[in-house]
């Protein structure tokens, strides 16, 4: 049976104030780009606010399309909110990419201002409306968004990806103490794809699992991880989740001291008591 692995604690200091990062990131054209091609400024949509989702304090998305790239993705809720529903960008692998506003990126810099002395460190979900190592996002908007992550060291990123065989290749190869990957696992074919090159990136101080949407059983024993989040899917076309695959899972992470965290049931209907529990790591 693996045991959990353990990363180092330490976390880096902060050297520039909020002020003069979103100067620098003026000088050099990070906010405000809009790049090439179909690149443009996405206005009228709050891209980075107070969550709803329940494992994070906030989202941030710095760029907004996607392409599906497995089961998963079947049932997205970005495109059918950003694309069908109000018509902002245009998914697929011929879509736009857009670049949200000059507000939001400024945004984790007062968050991260408001966290010094708190006593808290606040998670930002990055990105919920995209996947930040898409390979068709312009790299300078990705380099843009990694100098961000290194000016808020306060904060702590949490980059969730469908495509982590492009971290090593897009991630700068620093020491990344305030960033936690974690790539999506909707079933077991995913886990064994995913898994190695996601924990193959040691330059980060966590990494984790997204059991969601949860549409097949996980084989245990799982390999070892910092943190699981497991949930159902929603919406109109949700395909169904066993709850005894959330049971099991969650019974196993209590035996081998990994957080686990339900965060809903298909439809998101009423939680079960027993399945009412939401961890995290330490940060």
């Amino acid at each position: 049976m693996p045991s959990p692995r353990k990363v180092p604690a330490e976390r880096q200091t902060a050297h520039d104030s909020a002020e003069n990062v979103a100067g620098y990131l003026t000088e050099r054209g990070a906010l405000g780009r809009l790049g090439t091609g179909s690149a443009s400024t996405t206005k009228g949509v709050l891209m980075g606010e107070n969550s709803k989702i329940e494992w994070c304090d906030a989202t941030m998305n710095p760029w907004v399309g996607c392409t599906k790239v497995s089961p998963g993705c079947d049932n997205c809720y970005a495109e059918a909110m950003m694309d069908k529903r109000w018509g902002k960008v245009k998914w697929g692998p011929h879509g736009e990419r857009r670049r949200t506003g000059d507000e939001n990126w400024r945004k984790p810099l007062r968050w991260a201002k408001t966290a010094r002395g708190a006593g808290k460190r606040p998670r930002v979900f990055c990105a919920s409306l995209a996947d930040v190592f898409d390979n068709q996002v312009p790299p300078k908007w990705r380099a843009d968004l990694f100098e961000l992550i290194r000016a808020t060291p306060e904060l702590d990123w949490l980059l969730l990806t469908k495509r982590p065989q492009n971290i090593k290749r897009m991630l700068p190869p620093v020491d990344w103490h305030n960033i936690w990957l974690g790539t999506t696992c909707e079933d077991q074919q995913r886990m064994r794809e995913r898994y190695i090159a996601l924990t193959d990136v040691k330059n980060v101080a966590k990494h984790f699992i997204s059991y969601e949407p949860a549409i097949g059983p996980l084989e245990l024993p799982i390999p070892p991880i910092d943190w699981i989040i497991c949930g159902g899917e929603s919406g109109p076309k949700a395909r169904q989740m066993d709850l005894q695959w959330a049971r099991d899972l969650r019974d196993y992470c209590a035996e081998w001291n990994i957080p686990f965290f339900f965060k809903q049931t298909t439809g998101k209907k009423p939680i079960p008591p027993d399945l009412m529990v939401r961890q995290f790591p330490n940060s």
